[in-house]
């Protein structure tokens, strides 16, 4: 995703011992695996996003230029709506599974119980800071964990409010807010917590594991990855050219899912670009700058970094910056070889490299060429096509003829594969994420069969090959 801070030299090194701790006995009290408790922390997730829209607005304007209506749709209705999923499913989720129990073990009942964790790191991005640090932190809570948090500090308009408003909403013995930056995400990963959800970089990602590793905690992982955007010569192309612009220039192109590159044939990608152009001054206007639908970057490191890969190709549409206001316009280049800057990373900006397919066969090689993406993208009519892109293509999620909608279906995983992530979150899968699944059998006294017991003879073989 985002390139991490410097992680050399931290001089100062918080201690949150006694913090983990008081977490710690707070979850042995059985507090939090109460079901009424859990149900009692989403409805208070709903009520902070409906009460505090307003100032939840205001923090992501002045973080990210984010507009109402994006942050409704990609913050606060989604960390609302997958709160009221948790609470609605508690139930079912929580209800012990029977499973069969074979002769050898009777008589006896077995069956898979759930249970919580202890207590779970979330450590928050800067791009969603909202969403991507409140649905992880509504998945462990669901599961009966305590929980801290820790937003990101690139994003400090809404790290500050999370502080300021977790306490309020939610109960402040099981639930932490700790703000900083590098000195406390490091004092944290000191520490022996039941499971990290990070969400981020690969570089930072890898001093997460490498921290769980000194402890043996599991660890979840959200990445991303160059997500490909294959376009077929059958597709419908204005619905295409319409949803690929949404998708890639939603929070100005900071988005862990979007559409990265754009793999098409010539004569298909002469028809898409019009179109493009059409739809970003529809939704954007003249002059997207001006613009309250549309973002800026989160920070002049960001916006240098994305403003220098321009150069990998010809600029067809957009192309103009401003570094006082942190602004690239939606920028769609043509020409782009796989050897180009912008084919060597994430591009987490509002630049569309258009790349030469000349079939489906030749996108699959090229996107094989990468690491696995966080998501993958095919618009077609073709359902052979469609299957074998589906087949062929690894990756933590797929769309075919839309991008990123599959956010909205709570019931799918929301994870990546390889070096785009590992875990997943969301739903049932979120749940799961941050619960045991306990293996419990229950034998009765009577009646005790001899045959297991030593000595072992020719006959009790016999008599266990025949009820194996």
């Amino acid at each position: 995703m985002s390139m991490p801070p410097s992680y050399d030299d931290v001089t100062l090194n918080p201690d949150y011992h006694e913090l983990l701790s008081g977490l710690a006995a707070v979850f042995d009290s059985g507090k939090t695996r109460d079901l009424t408790w859990r149900r009692k922390q989403m409805l208070a997730i709903e009520a902070m996003m409906a009460e505090r829209e307003a100032e939840i607005f205001a923090a992501l304007k002045s973080d990210l230029g984010k507009s109402a209506m994006e942050s409704f749709t990609t913050e606060t209705s989604y960390v609302s709506s997958d709160a009221a999923y948790n609470r609605k499913n508690l139930s079912r989720w929580t209800r012990i599974k029977r499973v069969r129990t074979p002769v050898i073990g009777q008589p006896g009942r077995s069956w898979i119980q759930p249970e919580p964790l202890g207590v779970v790191l979330v450590i928050g991005a800067w791009n969603y800071p909202l969403q991507l640090t409140l649905a992880g932190m509504s998945a462990a809570i669901a599961a009966g964990n305590c929980v801290i948090i820790k937003p990101s500090e690139l994003a400090p308009a809404t790290s500050a409010m999370i502080a300021k408003l977790i306490p309020k909403y939610l109960d402040p013995d099981c639930v932490k807010v700790v703000e900083g930056a590098v000195p406390e995400t490091t004092a944290l990963l000191n520490l022996k917590f039941d499971h990290i959800l990070y969400t981020g970089g690969g570089n930072v990602a890898r001093i997460v594991m490498n921290a769980a590793a000194k402890h043996l905690t599991p660890v979840t992982l959200e990445l991303g990855g160059k997500s490909p955007c294959v376009v077929m010569p059958d597709a419908n192309l204005e619905a295409t050219a319409k949803r690929i612009a949404w998708g890639k220039f939603t929070n100005a192109g900071q988005t862990c899912i979007a559409p990265d590159y754009v793999l098409t044939d010539a004569d298909t990608e002469a028809l898409l670009i019009p179109l493009l152009a059409r739809n970003i001054e529809e939704m954007f206007g003249y002059d997207p700058q001006k613009s309250e639908s549309y973002g800026r970057m989160v920070n002049i490191g960001h916006f240098e970094r994305v403003s220098a890969l321009i150069e990998s190709g010809h600029t067809v549409i957009g192309g103009q910056l401003d570094a006082g206001e942190k602004y690239i316009a939606p920028t769609v280049l043509t020409d782009v070889s796989l050897s180009s800057p912008i084919m060597q990373e994430e591009i987490f900006g509002p630049l569309l490299p258009f790349v030469r397919a000349n079939n489906l066969e030749g996108a699959i090689d090229i996107i094989r060429r990468h690491e696995k993406p966080l998501s993958a993208y095919i618009f077609t009519n073709d359902k052979d096509a469609e299957k074998k892109f589906l087949e062929q293509v690894s990756s933590g999620s797929a769309c075919v003829n839309d991008v990123m909608m599959f956010m909205a279906v709570h019931d799918l995983p929301f994870g990546g594969v390889g070096s785009s992530g590992m875990g997943a979150y969301s739903g049932q899968s979120g749940f799961e994420t941050f619960s045991h699944m306990k293996s419990v059998m229950k034998r009765r006294w009577w009646p005790d069969v001899a045959v297991r017991y030593a000595p072992y003879t020719e006959k009790k073989l016999k008599f266990l090959r025949r009820i194996r």
